[in-house]
């Protein structure tokens, strides 16, 4: 997981902001999914 991603997930954690923890969960698995069919 890239350090940015990761700081910003921190950073929604710390403020409690759900909204964007579910939008960068979202855009995470949407990512891994994404490379995980290529590599297939």
């Amino acid at each position: 997981m890239p350090i940015w991603f990761q700081n910003q997930m921190r950073r929604a954690f710390n403020e409690k902001n759900r909204y964007q923890i579910k939008l960068l969960n979202q855009c995470w698995f949407f990512y891994t999914n994404q490379n995980s069919e290529k590599s297939s």
